[in-house]
């Protein structure tokens, strides 16, 4: 009879949990969408579209980026996630939010030419959230022999009006852990 009582106390207080769970995230205010920062409707009416700005913000000569328009493609509190081998072959990760990615990334692209194009996306929906899985492939100059390649990850969400990007997540190829052919279609 103990064993009986306690399963159905655990049961209640896991039900109760969940229903709060719930109604908390229902009743959650959403994050305010910086209007400043309005983007062009044609980047991001389609996954491909918003995707595509993505690579395109980011890529060109050495000089300043479009860090207002990269913005507008991203949803308030949006994240950016490298993951990476530390020198004894750990993996860890380097989460950003967007703007300290672009004070980061801004100060190598005001030195140096950066084209970043995918080569596959697969692209995954369900009701408003999406998953891109892209790979790419990094060049310093348009026509030069790609200096890096590995996969991108973006998730998104559709908000009714348009998709915003709420996490990039990315892993660099290296000599031990080489992009499949499976990937590169």
């Amino acid at each position: 009879m103990k064993t009986q009582n306690r399963r159905t106390a655990i049961l209640m207080i896991a039900t109760l949990t969940a229903a709060f769970t719930v109604v908390h995230a229902q009743n959650a205010p959403a994050p305010a969408v910086n209007n400043a920062l309005q983007a062009d409707i044609k980047e991001v009416d389609s996954i491909e579209h918003i995707v595509g700005a993505v690579y395109d913000c980011i890529s060109g000569p050495p000089g300043p980026r479009n860090w207002d328009r990269f913005r507008s493609l991203y949803y308030p509190g949006a994240r950016m996630i490298p993951s990476f081998r530390d020198a004894k072959g750990a993996i860890a990760a380097r989460s950003s939010t967007v703007d300290e990615y672009a004070e980061r990334a801004g100060a190598y692209f005001a030195k140096e030419g950066f084209y970043e194009s995918p080569l596959a996306n697969r692209i995954e929906t369900w009701d408003h959230i999406a998953h891109v899985w892209s790979t790419y492939e990094s060049r310093h100059a348009k026509g030069d022999k790609p200096f890096a390649r590995g996969i991108n990850s973006f998730q998104l969400m559709y908000d009714g009006t348009r998709w915003w990007i709420l996490t990039v997540y990315w892993e660099g190829e290296d000599a031990g852990h080489p992009l499949s052919d499976k990937y590169l279609k």
